[in-house]
């Protein structure tokens, strides 16, 4: 992946990810909630893929939740972190890219998608939810945690996001298009089930179904 640019690399500040979004992106709110909609359509669990899973929290959050985990990043010294954590141990922590999943066809029943797809252009997010689509069984879920469009009053936080972040890159987050993205990708039915006001922005936890 060319275009690649590891967060660490970027701003040297990796180490503040966690404090930093604990807070303004109100991660003890969504996260749980991204388990239970995986949850009420596989109640007896299954095999959950995180992809981007920086410092880990996603994946550890499906952990706790009774899921087996993949967790996937393309910067080992994100994953050099997530490896510290408590429960790190129950997680397969493996170096890729979204663009190139280094799985089988059909191997997962969930992909997670944790504040991603804003750092991607609209081509890498196409090919992200393509691999996503190619590895997930038949009924497997994807759930995709990410920025949507702001309301008026978010307006100014999100445009210092996408400042930070690339305006390109979040383009079809402030249009509202990650649904219509994910649909034309090959999914069903992909719906907003909650949005979360932030110190960021509008965040939207989108659920979607893969079909044969």
């Amino acid at each position: 992946m060319s275009d690649y640019v590891k967060a660490s690399g970027q701003f040297g500040l990796v180490r503040l990810y966690d404090p930093v979004t604990a807070v303004t992106a109100r991660e003890g709110a969504w996260r749980p909630r991204v388990v239970e909609l995986v949850r009420e359509v596989l109640p007896e669990g299954g095999t959950v893929l995180d992809v981007g899973a920086g410092t880990g929290n996603s994946a550890l959050a499906f952990v706790a939740g009774g899921f087996e985990v993949i967790a996937i990043d393309g910067d080992p010294d994100v994953l050099a972190i997530a490896r510290t954590k408590n429960g790190a141990e129950e997680v397969d922590w493996r170096e890729g890219f979204s663009t190139e999943l280094d799985l089988a066809d059909r191997s997962v029943d969930v992909v997670s998608l944790s504040l991603l797809l804003h750092h991607l252009s609209d081509q890498a997010k196409g090919q992200t939810l393509r691999e996503a689509r190619r590895v997930l069984r038949p009924g497997g879920i994807l759930v995709v945690s990410d920025w949507g469009p702001p309301s008026l009053l978010l307006k100014p936080a999100f445009f210092g996001l996408r400042l930070l972040d690339g305006r390109e890159n979040t383009a079809a987050h402030a249009n509202g298009q990650i649904p219509a993205i994910i649909a034309s990708a090959g999914f069903s039915d992909p719906t907003v089930e909650h949005r979360y006001s932030t110190a960021w922005g509008t965040l939207e936890l989108i659920r979607a179904t893969c079909r044969l």
